[in-house]
């Protein structure tokens, strides 16, 4: 069956976007929220910040709890919680609640947002036959793009209509995605995991966790700094946005020609990408060597995290993949995190070295035992 014929792979697309869109709209969302009823609007990232933070301690925790439920039980009913979370801080903030106050509603839907992700993750895995699995998560990821630039368009459109209304959506979306959450996984073939393998150490699975590591962190110094890597080679600053459209047009193409090709690549060659596309970076060669080093990064990134996530669902076993999973998006988050923060502190020359360093050293541990963490995907009727 072609992709684009799939339905069930479409309903998951749908209600996983769903999903996402409110962690894209939250930033924002928030910092709006704060300013029209507090007036500051650091308040908005102090916000953001214990959102990520709840996020981020609850997502293993409550992914190993939909593996035990299941993920086709459990999400909705996680989707429908988190949704209630953001009522109560859009109804907390209606009533003029104190910051204080706010800070602890915000907790709510992060608690159980976290792990979101992983559960879907997981679900694609029993929605689509094996063979189509790269084309699907390459696919998704060229869509998730289109949520992360519609997200923030989305407040601003819906911020006309009142402060609290972005708030309101974001609980709404969530109780979409609940309901387009795929309620039976079909009959396919299924790729060998190590639950019809012998058990894999744990130190299997530590590439593929550098890997997530790294696309967050190499990213981040792009993502985060588009305004000084202009002003770095003498441009205007409303030359800014040139440096994420190239970022993001070059990640569409690269997940284009992944999803056409169809298959598991070789995580070693996304990875050398990301080694050449970070030390250009970093040496400062002019707009030519930035938009070069732009296009090579986003290139290889999308095909980087597909190819980290096939690998990784070979490896986790069936009854541990939201946890597995949850586990690689919070990885993933960190290296942003961190690579946003050294954007912050250090010479913009520095950060891209970081993950440069960060995929040399994955790449080091994918070339130390290819056979065993890279392998090849085993299909069985």
């Amino acid at each position: 069956m072609s992709l684009f014929t799939h339905r069930a792979y479409w309903r998951w697309s749908a209600g996983v976007q769903f999903a996402r869109l409110p962690a894209f709209m939250a930033p924002l969302a928030f910092t709006v929220l704060t300013t029209a009823t507090t007036g500051s609007y650091r308040l908005g990232g102090v916000l953001m910040a214990v959102y990520v933070a709840a996020e981020m301690v609850c997502a293993v925790p409550v992914g190993r709890l939909l593996d035990r439920v299941g993920p086709g039980r459990g999400l909705p009913v996680l989707l429908l919680l988190t949704a209630a979370g953001f009522v109560v801080l859009t109804v907390a903030a209606a009533n003029g609640a104190p910051g204080t106050v706010l800070l602890v509603f915000v907790v709510l839907p992060g608690i159980t947002g976290g792990a979101l992700s992983g559960g879907f993750r997981t679900l694609l895995a029993e929605t689509v036959d094996d063979g189509l699995l790269p084309r699907a998560i390459s696919v998704d990821g060229m869509i998730l793009e289109g949520v992360l630039v519609g997200g923030p368009v989305l407040v601003t459109l819906l911020d006309l209509a009142g402060p609290l209304v972005p708030l309101a959506a974001m609980a709404a979306s969530c109780v979409a995605a609940a309901l387009l959450v795929p309620r039976r996984a079909g009959s396919h073939d299924r790729v060998e995991s190590v639950e019809d393998l012998p058990s894999a150490p744990p130190v299997a699975y530590l590439p593929w966790l550098c890997c997530a590591f790294t696309v967050g962190l190499l990213t981040s110094t792009i993502e985060v700094a588009p305004l000084p890597l202009v002003q770095r080679v003498g441009a205007p600053d409303a030359a800014a946005p040139l440096v994420i459209a190239v970022l993001t047009g070059a990640s569409l193409v690269g997940g284009a020609v992944y999803a056409w090709r169809g298959k598991t690549g070789d995580p070693r060659l996304f990875l050398g990408g990301f080694v050449v596309g970070g030390i250009v970076l970093a040496a400062d060669l002019g707009w030519a060597g930035l938009l070069a080093s732009l296009a090579v990064i986003g290139a290889c990134g999308g095909p980087l995290v597909a190819t980290t996530s096939v690998n990784l669902q070979r490896l986790l076993p069936r009854n541990r993949r939201s946890a597995g999973f949850s586990l690689s998006f919070t990885v993933q988050s960190c290296g942003f995190g961190l690579g946003s923060l050294a954007v912050g502190v250090l010479p913009l020359w520095l950060p891209p070295l970081f993950g440069v360093f960060a995929a040399a050293v994955a790449g080091a541990m994918l070339v130390a035992k290819p056979a065993r963490a890279i392998g090849t995907m085993s299909v069985r009727s």
